[in-house]
């Protein structure tokens, strides 16, 4: 039975979902010190979190059966996800429960800084009447810069379109017809520090984007200029940012989100003209429910092999792609063992050349499981769809893919070349149909290997007598030949037998094979 630890708290509807699962047992856990994080997680399956625990590379290490993490939100900066990718665990998040909330509450602060609204509702409590001092500016006509342009970004550009804004925007991955698509103009990032009158940000954090807004990047604003961050702290430089308001650099800022949560002293508390918000971003009843119902429902589904969704380190693929792909997976994963086998040398580069039919699926995950299939018989390590990526990388090993509509003489048609210091060696498959998969050629010679169990690849010259000497030599060490394909480059050149047999042949009979008569090579393949 697996073991779900929640270590923070989900919102009943969420929880719900637990009900009438069988298979699973629930452990709610919150607010644990890390000694007793430890051991609850050392037996847990499962683990879902917040942001209130941090799942460290200590806290994962001490985990000897996890296979999954949930993240109840977007942030994962209180989850290792490379620790957990080195250990096999999936990381799932929950990208899209909480965007409208998030959207909501920018639009809020961006509103509340143009109007001064909370510094003008407690001058009223005081039982003050100021209202030039209060004197706000309008939205209409004015530039909104959007730094990222995912969900929560697109959502708050939208927004800002229905207040008569021009919106602008930077993001190193968007797609031209997207930005199109929803009437924002694509620039640089210097020219939306230089043209906007407020400046979003909707990016996460990460080593190249720490303090991406500092002392220099307010330098180049206008006086104008409002900043608004309901993304990740740490992205703006919090001192900078106080400092650009006493010198009148920029007009104000609304910060939800902090370097330090919560923040226990900061220079921007002193300033009347920023407004602060305790991490409210996901803070609606709906968010709430949202994530916790999605977080609960893609970790229930990854454990019962329902497929992977919103995975942050693999490819998530729902059932119905799962159903689709499944036989190239077999395939793919297969190819890549064999090609281990066939390797001399540290491997360089993989190239990966999908043809025909099979570029109309998702060709990641087929990317992925032919890396699982060449590193596995490589390493000591385990090797999953998690961390194979990742282990390919730290190796050094450089992976490109590429697809072609047609695939010449099959449907479709996967192929494989790995360069290692020493020499190239190929691989193409195929499948026929969702049971039926083949090798159909290995470097120059076209074969036709069903890859599974046990292969005897011979490499000899194109001479007659080489099937019966073999046979013969196998006969005589009781080892049962289930199928056989030949190939050659040219008649009397060089040629590959490959038998299928059903039990793996001795050290002593390969010797054997390798010094018969017009035989070049020998190997044991396993599958």
């Amino acid at each position: 039975m697996s073991k779900i630890l929640i270590c923070d708290d989900l919102a009943q509807e969420g929880m719900h979902l637990f009900q009438n699962e069988k298979s699973f047992t629930v452990a709610v856990k919150t607010k644990l010190p890390l000694d007793a994080l430890k051991k609850e997680i050392a037996d847990a399956d499962a683990c879902i979190v917040r942001s209130g625990t941090r799942l460290t590379a200590e806290v994962i290490e001490a985990a000897k059966r996890l296979k999954v993490i949930g993240r109840a939100g977007v942030g994962l900066d209180n989850v290792d996800v490379e620790a957990a990718s080195r250990k096999g665990i999936v990381v799932i998040n929950t990208p899209g429960g909480n965007t409208i909330s998030a959207a909501e509450h920018t639009f809020c602060l961006l509103m509340a800084l143009s109007r001064n609204i909370p510094q003008a509702h407690e001058s009223v409590k005081k039982g003050e009447w100021e209202r030039k001092k209060f004197t706000g500016v309008e939205l209409y006509e004015k530039t909104l810069g959007v730094l990222g342009l995912g969900r929560i970004g697109t959502e708050v550009a939208k927004r800002a379109q229905v207040f008569g804004m021009r919106v602008i925007a930077y993001d190193p991955f968007l797609r031209a017809e997207k930005a199109l698509q929803i009437g924002v103009e694509v620039v640089s990032m210097e020219e939306v520090f230089k043209n906007s009158d407020y400046i979003t940000l909707h990016m996460p954090l990460n080593a190249e984007n720490h303090h991406m807004i500092s002392a220099k990047e307010f330098d180049k604003m206008k006086k104008s200029a409002r900043v608004i961050n309901c993304a990740r702290g740490g992205l703006i430089d919090e001192a900078a940012l106080a400092q650009a308001i006493r010198a009148g650099k920029i007009a104000g800022a609304a910060l939800d989100v902090f370097e330090e949560e919560p923040p226990r002293q900061s220079p921007l508390f002193a300033l009347p003209q920023v407004i602060l918000t305790p991490h409210l971003g996901a803070s609606t009843e709906e968010a709430q429910i949202a994530v916790s119902v999605d977080v609960v429902q893609s970790v229930v589904d990854f454990l019962k092999g329902k497929g992977i969704r919103n995975a942050v380190n693999v490819p998530s693929v729902d059932p119905e792609v799962l159903t689709q792909i499944k036989p190239y997976l077999y395939l793919a994963e297969k190819m890549g063992a064999l090609m281990a086998q066939l390797l001399e040398g540290q491997i360089l580069r993989v190239d990966i050349q999908y043809h025909g039919e099979v570029v109309n699926t998702e060709v990641t995950p087929i990317t992925v499981a032919v890396i699982k299939g060449l590193l596995t018989p490589i390493l000591a390590e385990s090797v999953n769809y998690v961390n194979a990526s990742v282990l390919a990388k730290e190796r050094g090993i450089k992976i490109t893919e590429s697809k072609t509509a047609t695939a010449l003489h099959y449907s479709n048609l996967i192929q494989l070349e790995v360069r290692t210091d020493k020499k190239t060696h190929s691989l193409s498959g195929t499948v026929f149909t969702r049971e039926d998969t083949r090798i159909v050629r290995m470097d120059s010679f076209d074969v036709e290997v069903v890859p599974d169990g046990f292969l005897l690849m011979i490499s000899n010259r194109d001479v007659p007598g080489i099937v019966g000497q073999i046979g013969t030599l196998l006969g005589e060490n009781k080892i049962n030949i289930a199928g056989m394909t030949l190939g050659r480059d040219m008649q009397g050149g060089q040629a590959k037998t490959l038998l299928k047999i059903d039990s793996p042949v001795s050290e002593a009979v390969l010797n054997k094979i390798k010094k018969a008569n017009n035989i070049l090579d020998a190997k044991l393949i396993k599958l």
